[in-house]
């Protein structure tokens, strides 16, 4: 390694641990919350409403609670199903009793739970419902005045994520933080590892691969008598109204390293998927697999996979090839073009807990931090990628971002027994994309 990239190196590692050193003071003294005030009870603790109370939504509470940045405590929270409020209150109490001020008066169930919940004396809230409820939800929040931090990914099409956007803008104008869950940006390891690539420790980025590739997720049975649309909502996943499909509710995490990496974001894709394996009605409606080739405007090419069949080779994971080496983003490691190691980073990797360290801590020192923007640029990669995977196309930023297409209206929905937004036919089997034929349901021509 050169003296200049030794130096380089050493002032980088030097910020990074004052920076490191910073946070962590937060944590410990706790100081005067954010100017204009971070919340709204008269104290300085801050208040959390939980909305959506799965695992990740119990998880993220956790997570919230964990903080040692003054004051916090989990007063309210929403869900469509009693269930799952009880379990996420039962896991939070089990961590936290004494951070946990929930009663009846701030339990809220149903499809309006979140804006009976916008309406209490909350200061923060944890958007964690399914991902095709998030702009509705996102664009609530902040015209209720609230601190945000919402889940990956922030929407499941074109119009959801203008949406998003346009949020994230008032949000900026009214002072609101934005936290988004794309935790890789908080792991000091990734941080560490993208910063000597950016500084040209591998030259000019010429290609980069990117992998979600695991077996089959979780799959809730459908019940006798179950109404079409509750049975949809529990199992969420498989329908691309609610999740996006995998390569946007699972595989974003992947894209958004290597737009994080190349400091923008694809100008067109193209590619190709299907059902190969999971071909069953219980499965819903998405493809088992995507592969996706990106283009970016400076030339670089990623190759993406995401797959969920069982028994196959796994990886979940990033790379970047330059022109002077290569680097395992995911593992932390720089190599130069002979292959020799050159880097290796030493930071934390809890990305999940880290986000919320961060976000309470800029809080509590007068920082109101928004990552709403590549939050939404970062789905709408993903959702490019699967407009091309299932119209068999090439598609442009552009043509994704300014379809109108959208997939579902999720505002109408009021109770269970409202119509499903998909319904299957009369053997209870589910319509799925077909390349080459099913266009125009997908983005507008």
């Amino acid at each position: 390694m050169s003296d200049r990239r030794q130096d380089s190196t050493a002032s980088r590692r030097a910020f990074l641990q004052s920076t490191s050193a910073a946070v962590a003071a937060a944590a410990i003294t706790a100081p005067q919350l954010a100017r204009g005030g971070v919340h709204t009870n008269g104290s300085d603790t801050i208040r959390v409403g939980l909305v959506g109370c799965g695992g990740r939504g119990a998880g993220a509470a956790i997570q919230a609670l964990n903080t040692q940045s003054g004051n916090v405590e989990l007063a309210a929270v929403a869900d469509v199903f009693d269930r799952r409020i009880r379990q996420a209150l039962s896991a939070s109490k089990k961590e936290h009793e004494g951070k946990v001020t929930v009663s009846d008066a701030t339990t809220f169930v149903g499809f309006d739970a979140y804006r009976r919940l916008l309406d209490s004396n909350v200061d923060l809230v944890i958007l964690a419902t399914p991902p095709g409820f998030r702009p509705s939800q996102f664009e609530a929040a902040i015209a209720a005045g609230k601190h945000v931090f919402m889940e990956k990914p922030v929407a499941v099409d074109a119009p959801g994520v203008r949406r998003v956007l346009a949020a994230t803008e008032l949000a900026k104008q009214k002072g609101l933080a934005v936290g988004v869950g794309l935790q890789r940006r908080h792991e000091r390891a990734y941080r560490e590892t993208i910063a000597e690539i950016q500084e040209g420790a591998i030259g000019d980025l010429i290609l980069a691969r990117a992998y979600w590739n695991q077996g089959s997720l979780w799959v809730v049975p459908k019940e006798r008598g179950e109404a079409e649309l509750q049975h949809q909502v529990r199992n969420w996943l498989y329908f691309s109204w609610l999740s996006g499909d995998h390569i946007v509710e699972q595989h974003i995490h992947n894209l958004d390293v290597i737009n994080w990496v190349n400091d923008s974001y694809p100008i067109s894709a193209r590619g190709m998927g299907g059902r190969q394996v999971r071909t069953g009605a219980r499965h819903g409606e998405i493809f088992d697999h995507h592969a996706v080739e990106y283009t970016y405007a400076n030339g670089l090419v990623m190759l993406s996979q995401c797959r969920q069949i069982p028994n196959c080779w796994n990886a979940v994971s990033e790379h970047v090839h330059g022109t002077k080496g290569a680097a395992d983003i995911s593992a932390g490691v720089i190599y130069d073009r002979d292959g020799k190691e050159i880097f290796r980073a030493t930071g934390t990797r809890d990305g999940h807990q880290q986000e919320h360290h961060d976000l309470f801590a800029d809080l509590r020192n007068g920082v109101i931090p928004n990552e709403g923007e590549f939050g939404a640029k970062s789905t709408m990669t993903a959702i490019m990628g699967r407009l091309a995977t299932y119209t068999g196309r090439q598609i442009s930023w552009d043509e994704a971002l300014n379809s109108n297409v959208s997939l579902a209206d999720v505002d109408s929905l009021k109770s269970f027994d409202d119509p499903a937004p998909v319904k299957p036919n009369e053997a209870g089997e589910y319509a799925y994309p077909l390349p080459g034929v099913d266009i125009e349901k997908y983005i507008d021509w």
